[in-house]
């Protein structure tokens, strides 16, 4: 093990600021859940954020390492620097790093660590590039994947360029999971931050295929009336 590693992990170690029972609140660790098998040892977001700033030279190499780790924190940790990397990164480095995310995506494999990155290195490679990675990851029966895929549009919705939120959004319209569900919902609310008009034009069309809770997070920010409508056409349709 590297000593840029131990040192880090020892930071780790003595940087616990609550309980692995707090920090994993929010996901599902039953039997057959889909953070079952994943550990916590209690650090938050915030004081990893922190710890990121001093360890910002960490090579691909240890960051390789660190990705692979069973304990959340620890990814998570590894791709809050890697992020920071790409936004520092002159292009044939960010290059480096987008391959390497997508050679380590399948321990990206949890939805926080999912919506700490996608948008920032997936989102922010592709936005000048060609996008078709976004359509064969939302196609992947990898859960986590299709999660990359519809959550890495929140860069192209924040630069106003919504065509790749709403057509990875009817790619996953039919998708089982709720996680799914959430992410596109959460997705297409942050469009209608940008053009109202055209949020409600896609939920006019597809509110009848929308599960519910993708619809209701959809529509979180429209009006009463607005969501009565929409409501309405999707029932009728």
């Amino acid at each position: 093990m590297p000593d840029t590693i131990q040192s880090l992990r020892k930071v780790l170690e003595n940087s616990i600021d609550s309980t692995p029972e707090r920090v994993s609140i929010y996901f599902k660790k039953g039997r057959g859940d889909y953070a079952e098998h994943d550990r916590f040892i209690g650090i938050t977001v915030p004081t990893l954020r922190k710890i990121a700033k001093s360890f910002l030279s960490l090579t691909l190499k240890d960051l390789g390492l660190l990705i692979q780790s069973p304990i959340n924190e620890e990814r998570l940790l590894a791709l809050i620097i890697l992020t920071d990397q790409y936004k520092a990164e002159k292009p044939d480095h960010k290059e480096a790093i987008y391959q390497f995310y997508r050679s380590y995506m399948r321990y990206i494999n949890n939805w926080n660590l999912v919506d700490a990155s996608a948008h920032l290195i997936i989102g922010a490679h592709l936005f000048e590039q060609d996008r078709d990675a976004l359509e064969e990851l939302a196609a992947s029966q990898n859960l986590w994947e299709r999660r990359i895929a519809i959550v890495a549009t929140w860069y192209f919705i924040r630069q106003s360029d919504l065509e790749w939120t709403f057509k990875i959004a009817k790619a996953l319209l039919n998708d089982s999971h709720d996680l799914i569900h959430k992410s596109v919902g959460w997705m297409l609310r942050e469009t209608g931050k940008k053009d109202e008009a055209r949020l409600i034009a896609f939920l006019f069309e597809h509110a009848h295929q929308m599960p519910r809770t993708m619809l209701r997070y959809a529509m979180e920010r429209l009006s009463k009336e607005q969501k009565v409508t929409i409501t309405r056409s999707g029932v009728s349709a």
